[in-house]
């Protein structure tokens, strides 16, 4: 195999290796097969192109735009991942490891393009929250908005998922609105590089939009403002030595690491033998322990069961793992590869020292393991380890020390409360499992452990087929944790797309908010509609346009008969005296709902157009009663307007309903889909 020369993407080029560079070896083999790293990298001319070009090139776009362009990223390399596969072997990782990081970085781009286009606007600014008002008259009023940083965003990724590591990254950063620059770890960054290669060969994204380091980023840290930002992925020692930057100290610049987590899988104390969650259980630990060698930031480290369950536990475990094949991750057959090189391999077995002061090892032998079509000599190759920790109250190094991987520890609680007590010394993890059919221990667990964890995956009989494991972060969800699991957050949907945007509180006149994000703001200026709004397709219509529809009287002979076509017979309907007894009717009213389509029949066109279909309503409020004899009349208002495909899009109208001294009766917006 030929010596791989990893480069970097800098201003526009690729920037072969030189000084400075690193070799990288084989996790399987032990021989040299990269070299990575570049000491005379122009990091100022990186943030400038990045901060000068990929910015305003990715500002210029609209938010469905960079979703667009997520999900064809997504689509390029879904054609593409088997390069992406055929690399990753080297790396340690098994065609099912694969999954875990290249197909779950490529799912994690098409999440947020669906999300980008479902709860984004197709424009520049996101509004968050409702509009507030200050005034009694309503012409001074505030909105939360958020628009994009204006600098570079820094990724910093782990070694351990090269592909997934990155993208989890990226695709907030970009659908924001921010470029990046994107350093992994050198032991794998040959495959983080491929990916690179392979999104800017696509020609998807603009130019500036992404950079890439291989090796040290220099004083690159030491060149950011407070429009830049950090996010990190790795230990917590490094973590503190980064964000201790005093650049980053003094401009505040934002950031965000995930870092060490001694994470916990709890038995239910209802989770017998014999029972579905004792298995899943077992089965949850031994994947865990396995995929990826183990070197998941998400792996169970520990492994906390009733005191009656834990010699059955281990022997479920020792039974489930004795069927582990452990070889080349690339042959048929193979359950667990190698670490990613000798030298974490090293740290792991000087951590197993520390574990062995306080536990006693129960299943596997560093020494004494067989490894199939591979020299287990030069490889980076381990057994997975199971440990028992008699005393874990007076223990301190299991709840401290991460043995980053094929390693877990198993201790017993007495009692529930104990369970959680264990759980929560880890001092901050990224995610707690628990396995139980007992919604009660499911409760108590979530109230005892929330504050400690960023995530608590629960599952039982009712879930476990569906369900995506202990070790799988969800894109729709945070990934994070406090304390000493680094105490920020990646993912979770559109709240990962804020910490790559500035929130601003933006206060003024209804015209003014209007104006700025593009929104209907009640108080502006409505604009009269040329022809009736059902009839002008999307395109034609305009932000504000409304209609004042002519006035419908409701009689009792329209309650009645709408009770009796439907048979909501409510009291406050058809019985006078016990709606006079009510505190909030002065007699029979009309049905909520029979209002909602006598609204309808006043502002609706019936004839063919733009019009496609009604989808719904949101927000509906119902204020004042209407007694028979009062009339109503609406005000239809086109609110906002969102691009759904290249045929049609959708309106929201914002609709009220006012009796005859104009009085508001109810309010609420509707949701139509318009044809160009």
């Amino acid at each position: 195999m030929s010596l791989m020369d990893v480069s970097s993407y800098a201003a526009g080029e690729w920037v072969k290796p030189g000084a400075g560079a690193r070799n990288i070896a084989s996790a399987v083999t032990g021989e040299v097969i990269a070299s990575a790293g570049n000491d005379a990298l122009d990091v100022q001319a990186m943030l400038d192109h990045a901060r000068n070009i990929g910015g305003p090139a990715l500002r210029k776009m609209t938010f469905h735009e960079r979703a667009k362009m997520l999900k064809a990223l997504g689509q390029y390399l879904t054609e593409h991942k088997q390069k992406l596969y055929d690399i990753s072997f080297s790396t340690g990782a098994t065609q099912g490891d694969h999954g875990f990081d290249i197909d779950g970085g490529i799912g994690t781009l098409f999440v947020f393009a669906s999300k980008g286009r479902r709860e984004m606007p197709d424009g520049h600014v996101y509004l968050d929250g409702d509009v507030e008002q200050f005034s009694r008259h309503g012409t001074f009023k505030g909105q939360h908005i958020c628009t994009p940083m204006q600098g570079v965003a820094l990724h910093i990724n782990a070694y351990n998922f090269p592909v997934w590591g990155m993208l989890e990254k990226l695709a907030p950063t970009l659908l924001a609105g921010m470029p990046a620059i994107v350093k992994p770890a050198t032991a794998t960054s040959y495959v983080t590089e491929l990916c690179v290669r392979l999104m800017l060969e696509s020609g998807l994204l603009p130019e500036g939009a992404l950079q890439f380091v291989a090796g040290g980023t220099g004083d690159m840290l030491d060149r950011l403002t407070c429009q830049d930002v950090v996010s990190f992925t790795g230990s917590a020692d490094t973590a503190l030595k980064l964000r201790s930057t005093p650049a980053i100290l003094e401009n505040a610049v934002r950031f965000t690491a995930e870092a060490d987590s001694l994470n916990s899988s709890i038995l239910g104390p209802d989770a017998e033998p014999g029972t579905p969650e004792f298995d899943l259980f077992v089965k949850e630990v031994q994947r865990e322990m396995t995929v990826k060698a183990g070197q998941k930031c998400t792996a169970i480290r520990r492994i906390i069961a009733p005191e009656a369950q834990v010699e059955a536990v281990i022997d479920a475990l020792r039974e489930r793992l004795a069927k582990n094949v452990i070889g080349d991750p690339a042959a048929e057959g193979t359950r667990m590869g190698a670490l990613v090189s000798t030298g974490q391999r090293a740290d792991v077995l000087e951590k197993i020292a520390i574990l062995e002061t306080e536990a006693e090892r129960v299943i596997g032998d560093p020494d004494n393991f067989e490894v199939v079509g591979a020299d287990r000599e030069k490889g980076a190759f381990l057994p997975p380890m199971l440990f028992r920790c008699a005393d874990p109250d007076k223990a301190t190094k299991v709840h401290e020390t991460e043995a980053f991987g094929p390693v877990s520890t198993i201790m017993g609680y007495r009692d529930l409360d104990h369970a959680v007590e264990l759980a929560n010394r880890g001092q901050g993890s990224l995610v707690v499992s628990l396995i139980t059919n007992d919604g009660e221990v499911a409760r108590d667990v979530a109230m005892g452990v929330g504050a400690y964890h960023g995530r608590i995956y629960i599952n039982n009989r009712t879930s476990m087929k569906e369900s995506t494991g202990h070790g799988a972060p969800l894109p729709h969800m945070v990934h994070g944790g406090p304390g000493r699991a680094g105490g920020g957050e990646e993912m979770g949907g559109i709240r990962g797309v804020m910490h790559f945007m500035q929130r601003t509180a933006v206060q003024g006149s209804p015209d003014m908010l209007q104006a700025i994000g593009q929104q209907f703001v009640p108080g502006a200026e409505e604009k009269p509609a040329p022809a009736h709004p059902f009839t002008r397709t999307f395109t034609e219509l305009q932000i504000g346009e409304t209609i004042v529809t002519d006035p419908r009287e409701v009689t009792l002979d329209d309650i009645e008969h709408f009770a009796e076509f439907t048979g909501d017979t409510f009291y406050a309907h058809m019985d006078d005296e016990a709606a006079k007894r009510n505190p909030f009717f002065p007699g029979r009213v009309a049905h909520g709902y029979l209002l909602l389509s006598f609204a309808a029949g006043l502002f609706v066109e019936p004839n063919e157009g733009p019009v496609l279909a009604n989808t719904g309503l949101d927000n509906l409020r119902f204020m004042q009663p209407v007694p028979a004899g009062d009339s109503i009349h609406v005000k239809l208002t086109v609110k906002k307007k969102t691009r759904r495909t290249d045929e049609y899009g959708e309106v929201r109208w914002h609709v009220t309903i006012l009796n005859q001294d104009d009085a508001l009766v109810a309010e609420y917006e509707l949701l139509t889909m318009n044809a160009y």
